[in-house]
């Protein structure tokens, strides 16, 4: 049975979750995750996992910080004068907004924290600095 291999394509089946086994994604009633290995489709680690799997095979790995969506960068924290928000915003904790980036590209924020002077907004991705377990399935490989 041939093992998956950079450059190949591959259909898999997986679940991933927190260390306090909270789910963040999973393609469970979904088609399964199609990606080419090696392509940069997906984080580092879970390219790393699914590499040598043959067809049925099904682990369960962590995928430290690093290798998944990087630590948590203190520069992407930032406060932001209320005066200068929108009249029209109301900014609440955990809300997502989009600003401009400094290339004119459109950045996704999280608001953490609204006081009376300022808004604290996160850049970083949702799940920056946290280790993902996955559970994997491989489908098919192509």
């Amino acid at each position: 049975m041939s093992q998956a291999k950079k450059g190949d394509s591959v259909k898999i089946h997986y679940t991933g979750t927190l260390e306090d086994g909270t789910v963040f994604d999973s393609s469970a009633g979904r088609e399964p995750l199609d990606f080419t290995l090696g392509g940069g489709q997906v984080i580092v680690g879970f390219d790393e996992a699914v590499t040598g799997m043959a067809i049925g095979d099904k682990k369960t790995v962590t995928i430290p910080s690093h290798k998944a969506y990087g630590e948590k960068k203190l520069e992407l924290v930032i406060e932001v004068p209320l005066s200068q928000v929108p009249p029209d915003l109301n900014p609440e904790v955990d809300q997502k907004l989009q600003m401009g980036g400094p290339n004119g590209e459109l950045v996704v924020v999280t608001v953490v924290a609204v006081t009376d002077d300022v808004v604290i907004l996160d850049a970083n991705p949702p799940l920056a600095g946290k280790d993902l377990t996955f559970e994997l399935e491989l489908v098919a490989i192509s």
